[in-house]
């Protein structure tokens, strides 16, 4: 491995960490279209190449949301009771779709991913208020909400924050306990995603480049998830002071931007 990609790695994992503590979205976003870019240069298979994005972004993932979930239980942003009403039904909705991702290819993969983050990228420039709903969430609700939340978070590799955050801020949830609350969903979907990319990638069976477990390329979890520990709660931290909303514009776009890229570099 070269120099440069190992910098493009860490500066990658400072980036990523900084964006998930500041607006509770896991980095999937902007790790798999970058990952997916930088393993083909590298010559990965391509029938295999986003399911490695996906595994590798959901290893990343998993360290990053912790961070990012202890900065935010520090400041008591953290609803725990909603986290233990959702957590079951989110873990059996990732692992199931784990099992159903590795069945796409990469290009259908490419395309969903791609679909869902021009949504991710609307709600970024979304001004009008969510209009908040007049009754709670009963549990039949909450874990019908979970399980689907789960389920798209391990097609696309995300940690949930772009589903759970206006989710729980329709349901009167503070958007400030509505990020806190879904870093913390973030953690379960992360470790059930990457056991699940682990598992699948091992029953495919065929060639596998150097250094990949399963689906998660391990040199890149490595480089990416030591700077995103640091700069998790950096940017938890400042959620409060930074223009949040001018800041998800500019994130909406750069996700557009890097899905169009990545599709490219597939079709």
């Amino acid at each position: 491995m070269s120099i440069e990609l190992v910098l493009v790695f860490i500066v990658l994992g400072i980036f990523v960490g900084f964006m998930a503590g500041l607006l509770g979205i896991g980095g999937g976003g902007i790790l798999v279209p970058v990952l997916t870019t930088i393993f083909i240069h590298q010559g990965f298979p391509i029938d295999n190449v986003v399911h490695i994005a996906l595994g590798t972004s959901m290893a990343c993932i998993m360290v990053t949301s912790f961070s990012s979930l202890r900065a935010h239980h520090a400041n008591g942003a953290v609803i725990w009771h909603l986290v233990k009403a959702m957590w079951p039904a989110i873990v059996a909705g990732t692992f199931l779709a784990t099992f159903i991702a590795a069945q796409i290819s990469s290009k259908g993969l490419a395309i969903f991913f791609s679909v869902f983050m021009a949504y991710v990228a609307s709600q970024m420039f979304r001004s009008k208020r969510i209009q908040a709903s007049g009754r709670d969430a009963g549990q039949a609700e909450l874990g019908l909400v979970a399980f689907g939340i789960g389920a798209i978070s391990a097609l696309v590799s995300i940690g949930g924050g772009s589903l759970t955050v206006p989710y729980l801020n329709w349901r009167n949830i503070d958007i400030r306990k509505a990020i806190g609350t879904s870093a913390a969903l973030g953690f379960p979907i992360a470790i059930t995603g990457t056991l699940g990319y682990l598992i699948n990638g091992i029953a495919a069976g065929g060639s596998t480049p150097q250094y990949t477990l399963g689906f998660v390329y391990l040199p890149a979890v490595l480089l990416v998830t030591i700077p995103s520990f640091f700069t998790a709660p950096i940017g938890a931290r400042l959620t409060q002071s930074l223009p949040v909303q001018t800041l998800k514009k500019i994130f909406g776009v750069l996700l557009l931007v890097l899905s169009i890229k990545m599709l490219v570099s597939l079709l």
